[in-house]
């Protein structure tokens, strides 16, 4: 908890006199002139941010795509801070992404949210009133699938050749031992015989080491 105290200190550096503090006071959130969230009393904040997190330690079966997009949501809800709230909500989505797959290290889904801001703040307000976060999560796993397929399409228009699809690859195998399929995930858009004839190539060159049997092959990338 700590380190999203100071990531917002850091974050928020000369914009607010209280970056990197909890909110000291009582907030209403306006839409307009109406008053479309007021938020948890001051008091109340280190405990609900507290649970929150403790959320993220102890729901071991919910998958990291989901707790991502529930604590964005319940960020928004407890507004812990004066402001940096939906700075802070879509940073640390996109920190708990990366737990669910390395790939989100190279895709934000920020920008697609800044492009869908109204729709945005509209989702977040609907919530609040049905007091439910099941419009939120919807709204968020589709922009992230939005986010996974422009991405998708933009790879596979610059990477032609297997040493660029294996570099590529390398940033998310790296580490340990794949098979082709785990391969052909990173690259969904190549037939198995293209990721056979990659594989092969890394091998002759010395980009991966290779073992098992003809039909476990089990490939790491070379130090």
């Amino acid at each position: 908890m700590q380190n999203f105290l100071s990531a917002h200190e850091a974050l928020m550096k000369d914009l607010i006199n209280e970056n990197g503090k909890w909110r000291s006071r009582g907030v209403g959130i306006f839409k307009g002139t109406e008053v479309a969230h007021v938020a948890p009393p001051a008091k109340q904040i280190s405990h609900l941010i507290r649970n929150l997190f403790e959320f993220l330690k102890e729901e071991q079966e919910t998958p990291w795509l989901l707790k991502a997009c529930i604590f964005h949501y319940e960020l928004e809800f407890i507004h812990p801070f004066l402001d940096g709230n939906g700075r802070m909500g879509r940073l640390w989505q996109q920190l708990l992404l990366t737990k669910e797959s390395p790939i989100f290290k190279f895709i934000t889904v920020e920008e697609l949210i800044k492009a869908n801001q109204e729709d945005y703040y509209t989702v977040l307000n609907q919530c609040d009133r049905e007091g439910n976060s099941t419009l939120f999560i919807e709204f968020s796993l589709n922009l992230i699938l939005l986010a996974l397929e422009n991405y998708r399409e933009s790879t596979s228009r610059t990477i032609k050749d297997p040493k660029t699809r294996l570099h590529y690859a390398r940033r998310i195998l790296n580490e340990r031992w794949f098979s082709r399929k785990d391969y052909m995930n990173v690259h969904k858009d190549i037939s198995p015989a293209t990721a056979s004839r990659d594989l092969h190539f890394g091998v002759i060159h010395g980009i991966l080491t290779k073992k098992g049997t003809r039909n476990q092959h089990k490939y790491h990338y070379a130090s």
